[in-house]
């Protein structure tokens, strides 16, 4: 593709962006966009086209062919930095907010200085926001709600249920011949928990081929745009799909673009601004010459501006930007580095497989160890054990673990937390077991304080090991119980109480940012399945995928450890608190 092109495309979509963030007129934003598209897609210069013939290319009148012409002697387009300048980096983060479109963000920028969603949810929690004219009390409550459930909106779904259905678009569009790449971007490449649409980018020269087989898939319900670089579509599922075609050169900046995030992308293009650079889906452009740089690979594009390479998991705005220039970004686990698994069920409570079954399966996938942690009685539904049970369940897993070469097999429960905060067995009873895991199952009606003195409790119990899906919420389907998770946090520091990030597809709890603050406090993090049959074992990568975003390391992480190492933390993490 030529170099003017890719400059040009990357010059109109910019000013597409902008003057929509304005409010300008929607037919001169549309104008840009079909023009940006048309350039991108010309192997042949658009200025020589244009010198030829000037009304050939679709959307490019007198006005933007002046544009490309300017672009190609000066290397620049004056209006677009005009734009610029009237348009600052906190309106684009403002509006990446639920319900904040361009006027409000505008209006809570220019009168609260407010620059990002953080400082934004500041001054709402502050009651700044219902003083201003046109707000009011219930739109500040909005704001603050909008904010706090980005994650979880119903227009979003758990990751575990689009992933499947974006594989099978990318292994769609990557059969079809000519493309070189295809790449799954948005969050479902960053790894949030939830997704709110499928993000697809192919890189080749026959456009017209991909575009014709994405429309005539049978796996969407309906097409809503089309263009010859970019569709957008239902899925039969019900989730919204975009589609983009780029050639070859700019597939790894316009993979990075899809990725996001918004707010990540904003900061990146200040850094870009200071080496004197432009980034956008097409590529890298140097503001005084014009010229394009060539990009092959993510790596590339960092190194570019003098930064580490940012895993997608992190690209969020978090202070991952300044940690890649410092050369300080984490050493992220990976599903590698798990050890074991220290919460499963088996069929003595509300699995389906026996405690040798699924010890064999986990060895079969490489673990080392494994904890066998049932209910405890007061959970009946899942056939919870009474403690005659549990003390012929700890003789059972022992003979396991004698029979099974190759995995050592812990004996366990996972204990409820009772409504005052006691525990559902005996503490003589506890102090027979390898590892104890508690976790609230009822009462998830209690208010906030009672709720986290409750759990509170139960982790100050000198026999509890790690606290379990430490919020209780199932996604999709219910926000979690009230509960200060900033105090758990902090008496998980203070007792040796390791949380867990359970990587049940449907709970993934704790979530990421909770995850990051209890490492930051130095708590341990377990990443457990919580699985109920052999085949929920492979679940392992959710968590993962969370404690990644959570900035997790190795050394975060109590499952990664070695056995003998976890043997010995399990046998003295809470002697400073309660020696013996």
């Amino acid at each position: 593709m030529n170099q003017l092109n890719l400059a040009v495309a990357a010059s109109f979509s910019e000013i597409a962006d902008l003057l929509e963030i304005m409010g300008d007129n929607p037919f001169k934003v549309r104008a840009y966009r079909r023009a940006a598209e048309a350039i991108a897609g010309l192997d042949e210069p658009a200025s020589e086209i244009l010198a030829r013939d000037p009304g050939s290319i679709p959307g490019v009148g007198d006005a933007l062919r002046a544009k490309v012409e300017e672009m190609e002697s000066t290397g620049r387009i004056e209006y677009l930095e005009k734009l610029r300048l009237e348009v600052p980096a906190a309106i684009l983060a403002l509006i990446e907010v639920p319900g904040i479109g361009p006027k409000t963000a505008w209006k809570l920028y220019e009168s609260l200085g407010v620059e990002d969603e953080a400082s934004l949810l500041a001054a709402a929690r502050a009651g700044k926001i219902r003083d201003l004219p046109g707000f009011g009390e219930k739109t500040e409550d909005k704001i603050i709600r909008a904010i706090e459930n980005m994650k979880s909106t119903e227009a979003r779904r758990p990751l575990y249920k689009v992933l499947p259905i974006a594989h099978d678009f990318e292994a769609m569009l990557g059969a079809v011949e000519g493309v070189e790449r295809v790449g799954i971007g948005g969050s479902l490449r960053r790894r949030r928990d939830t997704v709110g649409d499928i993000d697809l980018i192919a890189s080749t020269r026959a456009g017209d081929l991909v575009m014709e087989a994405f429309s005539a898939s049978d796996m969407l319900r309906e097409i809503t745009a089309m263009g010859p670089f970019k569709a957008e579509a239902i899925a039969v599922s019900g989730i919204r799909c975009e589609i983009r075609v780029v050639a070859p050169e700019s597939y790894w900046t316009g993979f990075h673009h899809i990725t996001g995030s918004r707010a990540h992308h904003v900061k990146l293009r200040r850094i870009a601004g200071r080496h004197g650079l432009k980034i956008s889906e097409y590529g890298v452009r140097r503001d005084d010459t014009g010229e394009m740089i060539p990009v092959g690979s993510e790596e590339e594009l960092y190194a570019i501006l003098g930064m580490d390479y940012i895993p997608p998991e992190l690209r969020e705005d978090w202070g991952e930007i300044e940690a890649a220039l410092e050369g300080r970004l984490p050493d992220l686990i990976d599903e590698g580095a798990i050890r074991g698994d220290l919460h499963i069920h088996t069929n003595w409570s509300d699995g389906v497989a026996s405690i040798e079954e699924m010890a064999r399966a986990a060895r079969d996938i490489g673990h080392e160890y494994i904890a066998i942690t049932d209910h405890s009685r007061s959970l009946g539904i899942a056939r919870g054990l009474s403690e005659d049970r549990l003390a012929e369940h700890i003789e059972a897993v022992r003979r396991v673990d004698a029979k099974i070469d190759g995995i050592r097999i812990l004996s366990g429960a996972e204990v409820d937390i009772l409504k005052e905060g006691r525990l559902d067995y005996s503490d003589e009873l506890l102090s027979k077991l390898d590892v104890v895991i508690a976790s609230v199952h009822s009462g998830f009606q209690q208010d906030r304080d009672t709720m986290t003195r409750r759990i509170i409790e139960a982790m100050r119990n000198p026999n509890v090991d790690i606290l379990a899906h430490p919020t209780g919420r199932l996604l999709g389907r219910r926000p979690g119980y009230e509960v200060d998770i900033e105090a758990v946090i902090r008496e998980a520091a203070a007792t040796g109480t390791a949380l867990e990030i359970n990587s049940y597809p449907d709970r993934l709890d704790l979530r990421d940012e909770h995850a990051r603050m209890a490492r930051d406090r130095g708590v341990m993090i377990s990443i457990n399945t919580d699985s109920h049959s052999p085949e929920e074992l492979e679940n392992i990568r959710y968590g993962v995928w969370v404690g990644r975003r959570a900035w997790l390391e190795r050394q975060d992480v109590l499952n990664a450890m070695t056995c003998e190492e976890l043997l010995v933390w399990l046998g003295s993490h809470k002697r400073h608190m309660f020696p013996v």
